[in-house]
């Protein structure tokens, strides 16, 4: 009830004030179980993907999302609950990881619609980035629904990471046909079928996104971009004392002169 009235509010005002293009809507099956495996590029693409689908789309959410005090944490939970977000519990020896696999197939045995992003997290320049084997491939192998590949385009240009309020830019979902991966039936303790069935997926998704892919994890590229971002503050802030050093010992020296000049004896 309370995610009916919440995909009407806010899936009318989000395609009303966006009006956000889509190709390949058919794709997404009337009824039934299915994964809808998305690239990741703006903290938006959750919700303009479920206001374009008839159908609840569920995605996880870390659980702290649910449980924050006060009337600002119940209207955030109300909010995340409205919108199809469903928590998992950080916690525990393997984290995230585990609760989200026992989500996702849960959901798609119960016959809905499973929303995962491969790349694990949000890209930090717009590529698209190796997909992570566990998820994904895990919920498909374990359940036999089929995948269904999804390209968010131009999220990130609405709402890039550490924005609040969104540009008013028209995003498009570009939605391909389901893959079927039931010949990996009963191989999901294989290291090597996670990672075939994966980088299909991510194939898929290249192909109808038309980004450049890259052949690492959007996580160990985020580290990279922030040790990067750290060395070159350190740099700027040891060339900015470096020239204040050789300010003060341009003034020293300066000094220096003009006590010189006024110490030497009258010429004779």
């Amino acid at each position: 009830m309370i995610y009916g009235a919440m995909h009407f509010s806010l899936g009318g005002s989000l395609k009303l004030a966006f009006r956000p293009w889509v190709e390949g809507l058919e794709n997404i099956p009337l009824t039934g179980p299915a994964i809808l495996a998305s690239n990741h590029l703006s903290f938006s693409d959750s919700f303009f993907l479920p206001a374009v689908l008839d159908r609840k789309v569920t995605f996880i959410a870390k659980a702290e999302y649910f449980t924050a005090p006060g009337v600002k944490g119940k209207l955030t939970a109300a909010f995340f609950k409205g919108v199809g977000q469903l928590p998992v519990d950080r916690s525990g020896a393997r984290g995230a990881g585990e609760a989200a696999i026992r989500a996702g197939i849960k959901v798609v045995e119960d016959g809905g619609l499973f929303g995962i992003y491969p790349e694990g997290t949000r890209s930090p320049d717009g590529r698209l980035y190796r997909g992570k084997p566990g998820g994904l491939a895990r919920v498909a192998l374990a359940t036999g629904a089929p995948v269904v590949p999804v390209a968010m385009i131009g999220t990130e240009k609405i709402q890039p990471p550490g924005q609040v309020i969104p540009k008013l830019l028209r995003p498009g979902i570009r939605i391909g046909e389901p893959l079927d991966f039931s010949r990996y039936q009963g191989m999901e303790g294989d290291r090597f079928i996670l990672r075939s069935l994966t980088d299909e997926v991510m194939y898929e998704i290249m192909r109808l996104s038309g980004q450049e892919y890259v052949d690492v994890y959007a996580t160990a590229a985020k580290r990279r971009i922030a040790d990067e971002a750290k060395a070159a503050a350190q740099e700027q802030k040891q060339a900015a004392q470096e020239h204040r050093r050789a300010a003060l010992e341009q003034k020293q020296a300066a000094r220096d002169d003009r006590q010189r000049s006024t110490a030497r004896p009258p010429a004779p």
